[in-house]
This record gives C-alpha cells, sequence and structure tokens, in this order.
C-alpha cells in the first residue's frame, strides 16, 4: 500500500474542491426568471439573445422576454413589469426618460453604443434628381414619391407606429411643414416598414424614408442622408417631447444607446447588473454582426450563437472567467 503525505491530500481536496466550485451549476441571484423588453428591431433582438444565453448558462438564470414598443417599454420599466431594457435609444426618448431617471425608479447602466437617425433617399434618386439635397427640398419632388393612397401627394415612410422614433420624426416632418405636399406613413411594425423600403429599392423606385442605424437595411442599401438644419439642442428637446407645441427643424444628434435597468432589480442582482453594466460593443462588430444576420438569414437567437462564438474579444470583457467559461461550454 501507498502512502502520501497529509499535507498532499489536503492540497488536493482543496484544489479539486475548488474545481468542482468553478464548474458547479451556478446559483441566479434571482429566484424568479429575469424580465427583458423585447424591442423589435434586429440590434436589440440580437444582444437580448445574447444577454439572455449568458445569464441563463454563465448565471444559472432563468429569463423570458416580453413584447412591447418603446414608450411602453420605459413605462414597464418603472413599474417594475420588466427588469431590463437592452437598448434605450436616447435621443429618442429624451423627455421621457428624463422624468423616468428622476422618479427613481429606473437607472441607466451601461453604454452599448452610439446610434445614429436620418432621413434618406436611395442614392439613385439623388443622382435622378441632383437638385434634391436637403428635407426643405422634398415639396419641389413630391410626385416623384407619389402616395398610392393620396396620388396628389407624396409618401414620407417615417418611423414605425408606436416606437420612440415616431414622436420625433412626426414633430420633425410637422416642423418643416411637410403637410400640405406629402403624407407621413407610419408602418404598423419594423418588418413592415423594412419589407416595403427594401421592395422599393430593389425596383430603383423613389423612395424617401426615416431609418436608424446600425441596422442591416442601411448597411445593406446605397443611401444618400437628406440635409437638415443645424442641430439645437433645445429645438431637439421639443422634438422628442410627445407635446411639442411649437416644433422647430433640427438634425438629429449622434444617438447614444444605453442599457436600462428597474432600480429594484439593481439591488436584488448586483451581479447581473454590473454584467449589464459592461455590455458594451464597437460599432463595427454591430455592423458585422447585423451583416451576417442579413446575408445568412439567420434568427436573432442563432444570430446570438453566432456573435457569442465569433466575437469572444468583446464579450468575454462583460463578465467573470468563470461565467464565460460555462458560457463557452455551452456554445
Amino acid at each position: 500500500m501507498r502512502f502520501f503525505p497529509l499535507k498532499a491530500l489536503v492540497a488536493t481536496a482543496v484544489v479539486s474542491a475548488f474545481a468542482g466550485a468553478a464548474h458547479a451549476d451556478p446559483q441566479c441571484e434571482l429566484k424568479r426568471p429575469v424580465k427583458f423588453g423585447g424591442m423589435n428591431w434586429e440590434s436589440n433582438l440580437v444582444l437580448v439573445d445574447v444577454e439572455r444565453f449568458i445569464l441563463e448558462k454563465g448565471y444559472g438564470c432563468k429569463t423570458e422576454v416580453l413584447p412591447t414598443e418603446t414608450l411602453p417599454a420605459l413605462a414597464a420599466l418603472e413599474r417594475g413589469d420588466l427588469d431590463i431594457n437592452t437598448e434605450i435609444w436616447l435621443n429618442s426618448v429624451a423627455e421621457p426618460w428624463d422624468k423616468a431617471e428622476k422618479g427613481g425608479k429606473v437607472k441607466r447602466v451601461g453604454d452599448v453604443y452610439m446610434g445614429g437617425e436620418a432621413w434618406f433617399i436611395p442614392r439613385y434618386t439623388a443622382e435622378r434628381y441632383p437638385e434634391l439635397k436637403s428635407a426643405a427640398d422634398l415639396p419641389k419632388f413630391k410626385d416623384k414619391f407619389k402616395d398610392p393612397e393620396e396620388p396628389g401627394k407624396g409618401r414620407f415612410y417615417g418611423c414605425p407606429a408606436g416606437w420612440g422614433c415616431e414622436v420625433t420624426s412626426t414633430n420633425l416632418f410637422n416642423a418643416l411643414k411637410l403637410g400640405d405636399d406629402f403624407t407621413l406613413y407610419s408602418p404598423g411594425t419594423g418588418a413592415a416598414q423594412k419589407a416595403a423600403l427594401t421592395s422599393a429599392y430593389k425596383r430603383k423606385q423613389d423612395v424617401v424614408f426615416y431609418y436608424w442605424y446600425p441596422t442591416p437595411l442601411v448597411g445593406a442599401m446605397d443611401l444618400v442622408k437628406l440635409e437638415l438644419p443645424p442641430y439645437d439642442a433645445e429645438k431637439h428637446k421639443c422634438l422628442t417631447a410627445p407635446k411639442c407645441d411649437n416644433p422647430e427643424p433640427s438634425a438629429y444628434p449622434d444617438n447614444p444607446v444605453f442599457t436600462a435597468v428597474n432600480t429594484k432589480f439593481a439591488g436584488e442582482a448586483p451581479q447581473l447588473t454590473e454584467f449589464l453594466s459592461k455590455v458594451s460593443v464597437p460599432n463595427a462588430t454591430m455592423d458585422a454582426t447585423l451583416a451576417h444576420m442579413e446575408s445568412s438569414g439567420d434568427d436573432a437567437s442563432d444570430v446570438a450563437e453566432w456573435f457569442l462564438k465569433n466575437q469572444g474579444d468583446v464579450w468575454k470583457k462583460w463578465v467573470p472567467a468563470d461565467v464565460a467559461t460555462r458560457v463557452e461550454a455551452a456554445l
């Protein structure tokens, strides 16, 4: 029989205990599912699924997604019906967000990336009508963008109905006094908006529209931004207000996109909140991810796994090493 020194046995036991702990099933800080707001634009769909995978496989949590839209999601976050809103586009909800944050029930925890918004025409449209440079020029070209339901007017595709950006695009449309010459068409969903614009683009039809980026659509099309009056902070503040009494035109500024959580959730789940505070994606990485989504035709959950498999240098900065190990093992 072979004997080992007691110290060696103790050391081996300690190492084994630590190894077992590292691979043991993690215990989520919450005993209930973590509730995400499910907005239906591509970047949000993918990032929510990335975060859910990490929470489930890395932190041992259960999660669920509650489909919603921008402004209802903010109200739900305040009430505690949602724990996490992965993407809040600040410029689209500046006034409601400021009010909610001052109320103390929501908390901004991390900056995801810098987004942008603009009014676009396809490059082929810009080449057909070289005098069309700015949004203010649109009335002179209303016949080129005929609304099939009101042929005497042009059609401007605004933000999808119910989204935060609908407030700003509607106020800006009114500020530019386009109502006599154009109808403001708000598609019922983001998918309907994308389908209509993609169809027009493939047929090389003239179309003018609001869109945001980074998105697969903006990345896939050759577009030209229409000029808007210089950005003015006070004017833009009113443009983002649901009840802007005297809207005046202003260009869109860069749009910070950040993660917000319910304050009670932050107190109950400090480790999860710490993870969410570190979720940040370089714009080039976001562009590549959305380009993959467009070219592959994959749904958000598949693209999320593609991201986790191919962008480890990005997401591993968000989590402790043991969490990263569990996530990788689950892929």
